[in-house]
């Protein structure tokens, strides 16, 4: 039998990007299973997100709040010219999508860049951009620039 945390884990993105305000998806998943977070918290998830959490909770359907939007799909790009090694965006990334060694240069692997930008502040060159992410929409997936092959993977 699924625990109800897993379904709801199940339910969101997992770009883990941590702008629910907690570590990872499965945190935010767990806390909501525990009642001690809302649905809406989920900004790359937007209102399809919200409907299946609230649906999972018993509770009634909600939509995204009021002046919420869900971005654009983006991805990580490092300059590579000017990119010095310092392998403070390895440590951030979390989903292991920048590849590099201390004091060469680094890259990332744009098929696991979830778009997060958590590498972006640490970064004390600013050799780290977000770029518009070109994804083919998947009509299965809950969330059109997230391929539900991705999500599960």
């Amino acid at each position: 039998m699924t625990s109800l945390s897993a379904l709801l884990d199940a339910a969101l993105p997992q770009t883990q990007c941590t702008r629910c305000g907690y570590p990872n998806c499965r945190a935010y998943a767990e806390a909501m299973a525990a009642g001690a977070a809302g649905v809406e918290l989920c900004p790359p998830g937007g209102g399809a997100t919200i409907r299946r959490l609230s649906e999972l909770l018993g509770k009634p359907a909600t939509d995204a709040p009021a002046g919420a939007t869900v971005a654009a799909r983006q991805r990580a790009v490092i300059d590579e010219q000017v990119c010095i090694g310092c392998r403070k965006c390895l440590d951030v990334c979390p989903v292991d999508a920048i590849v590099g060694a201390r004091q060469r240069m680094h890259t990332v692997l744009i098929s696991e860049c979830s778009g997060c930008g958590l590498c972006l502040p640490p970064c004390p060159v600013d050799c780290i951009a977000l770029v518009p992410a070109s994804v083919m929409p998947d009509p299965d997936s809950l969330w059109p620039e997230y391929p539900r092959a991705e999500t599960e993977h």
